[in-house]
């Protein structure tokens, strides 16, 4: 007997549904329709254990439903391998109408017709973040920078949830929250934004031919997989993740202090809780940060992933503790190391020395663990003022009165150089052993030099360096978060070398992390206001972007196995605003794309 075909128009179920190990997507005239991305997800999802406090079992292992990715060629077709179950196709291309389809296991093709959207206000829903972010009118280009630096770290500006209507006090509340989580918005434009806000974007709102249209889809993503293993829930934040040399994956949960290790070959996940000393009142030394937060289990807060070249030991920065966390992925034992000071320790390196260096990034200082001797040293980053060292020096007892509920950060007064948090952000070390970081609010780069201790400032060009990475020879690569770009630097010639990235309306994605493939010279970039993840060919400046499944993926640290597959995981803060409500680890295998 012939296995049977299912087929459907628009999402009408016209025959038998069954299991498809090929789907054929066309335009409603029968024509094939290339680069439809295809989510293929189980359709009944297995319950997953939630016995500690809506979260699995610590250090046992649950097996999930991965959901795998791919995108149509030119026949319109695009082909999984036999998953045994139930399965849901998901079928999503700009310019028409999503199609969902269940199929039953055994089934060998499926054909789909995809009607094309005609509607104004539901194409224009469909844009990206980042579409919606480059139309909105903020008065002057300054302002919109300072506004997409210091509201868009956590999450995105533009999404369906940040665009709906507001009163201009509605506005003006959620940003007093957003400053009490973290955010250096000034004064001035705390006070005027609210009102911009409410007027700029029910203007486009009203007005959908004032967007413009996203960057569009490659043919070259017909080769390239995305799979997905959930993790976490709608109260998670899955901050940053890391590769082992093991091969397993691991993603730290900030909010709700976990620490999740997945086997990408089983499907296997396993949570560890991060433990912290007695007494310690959740949310560590910032307790009155998520006071209004639903939900949240954060005495450590744990941000950002480091592995020893030497044990294959992990190293955790809790933001919320004055510590360094480290994970015995084999005896899975964890160990707190405290420090003598600092405080908020931030992104994380280990060098080929077994040396952890990480940001302290309200403290103005780089900090180093020596593993031999198992001490700390600090190293202290120059202040722009007076004002700024007594800032630094004193922001433990400032978040003591906060944590007491003294609204000191409602009230102090802010500018927009963020003076007295010149915050200290991404970190890398470069061949040659030096500890390179990005000073996100002076707009400056730097290194300390380990032989020496000496500190060396280099003030960059551009707004907003985030976080960096070295490549092969030394250069740095760095994310220049407010400005839709990511800028090379050659520490031996001094050259700052910008690359846009490949988004429109140019100008209107806030890259967070960024990663080299140095094998194959191959920058990888978050593209947090437009689902997507970007790749420069560093020989060719050839650009490459590959759509997420889900729209509002938020991602961070950006992780490259040795075959280019490519790991990050999404960050929203809060988790919820992500389309299903779903956190997910992400494996992009890329393909051809660059052939």
């Amino acid at each position: 007997m012939k296995p049977s075909k299912l087929f459907v128009c628009g999402a009408v179920l016209c025959a038998i549904a069954a299991q498809a190990a090929t789907l054929t997507v066309k335009d409603e005239s029968g024509q094939p329709l290339a680069t439809a991305k295809v989510r293929e997800v189980a359709a009944t999802p297995r319950k997953l254990d939630t016995s500690d406090g809506g979260y699995p079992a610590p250090g046992k292992a649950n097996t999930v439903d991965v959901e795998i990715t791919r995108f149509t060629d030119a026949a319109g077709q695009a082909t999984w391998a036999d998953r045994g179950v139930a399965l849901r196709y998901i079928v999503r291309k700009p310019g028409y109408q999503d199609v969902s389809v269940d199929a039953a296991p055994g089934q060998a093709e499926v054909s789909v017709a995809m009607a094309r959207e005609t509607d104004p206000f539901k194409l224009a829903e469909a844009k990206p973040a980042n579409v919606w972010l480059g139309a909105l009118d903020l008065g002057d280009a300054t302002r919109k920078k300072h506004f997409m630096l210091q509201c868009g770290f956590c999450h995105q500006q533009g999404n369906a949830f940040l665009r709906q209507e507001r009163t201009a006090a509605e506005w003006s509340d959620a940003i007093h929250r957003m400053v009490r989580y973290g955010s250096r918005l000034s004064t001035e434009d705390q006070r005027v934004l609210p009102e911009m806000l409410e007027r700029g974007w029910r203007r486009l709102r009203e007005n959908p031919s004032l967007l413009a249209e996203p960057a569009p889809w490659s043919p070259a993503l017909a080769g390239t997989t995305i799979t997905e293993w959930p993790i976490g829930d709608a109260m998670s934040q899955t901050h940053d993740d890391l590769l082992a040399e093991s091969g397993l994956v691991y993603v730290a949960d900030n909010i709700q202090d976990r620490l999740y290790e997945i086997d990408a070959k089983t499907n296997a996940v396993v949570v560890y809780r991060i433990p912290h000393r007695d007494g310690e009142p959740n949310g560590g030394l910032l307790a009155a940060r998520l006071k209004e937060f639903p939900r949240h289990d954060s005495t450590s807060n744990a941000h950002s992933l480091a592995e020893s070249p030497r044990d294959g030991h992990i190293f955790i920065t809790p933001s919320a503790q004055r510590r360094l966390v480290e994970f015995d992925p084999k005896t899975k034992a964890f160990t707190l190391h405290d420090m003598p000071g600092g405080f908020y320790p931030h992104t994380i390196r280990v060098d080929a020395k077994d040396r952890v260096w990480f940001t302290l990034a309200l403290s103005n200082q780089i900090a180093m663990f020596d593993r031999a001797t198992a001490k700390f040293t600090l190293y202290d980053l120059p202040p722009r003022s007076f004002r700024e060292r007594m800032t630094t020096t004193l922001i433990g007892p400032i978040f003591k009165l906060m944590s007491w509920g003294v609204p000191l950060a409602n009230w102090l007064p802010v500018d927009r150089q963020s003076t007295g948090v010149p915050l200290p952000y991404g970190i890398d070390i470069t061949p040659d052993g030096k500890a390179w970081f990005a000073r996100l609010h002076t707009d400056e780069i730097g290194y300390v030099d380990p032989a020496t201790g000496k500190v060396t400032m280099i003030p960059t060009p551009f707004k907003g360096p985030r976080r960096l990475r070295t490549d092969a020879d030394g250069n740095l690569w760095i994310g220049a978060f407010p400005e839709s770009a990511i800028v090379r630097y050659a520490p031996k010639t001094g050259k700052f070398t910008r690359y846009d990235l490949p988004v429109m309306p140019k100008g209107s994605d806030t890259p967070y992390a960024l990663n080299v493939d140095k094998k194959r010279g191959i920058v990888w970039v978050n593209g947090n206001q437009s689902d997507a993840l970007h790749a420069l060919d560093i020989a060719s400046g050839a650009w490459r972007s590959v759509p997420l499944p889900r729209r509002v993926s938020f991602t961070r640290d950006v992780e490259i196995a040795g075959d280019g597959t490519v790991y990050v995981s999404t960050s929203n803060f809060p988790s919820w605003h992500t389309e299903d409500a779903q956190p997910t680890l992400i494996r992009v295998q890329p393909g051809a794309l660059f052939k």
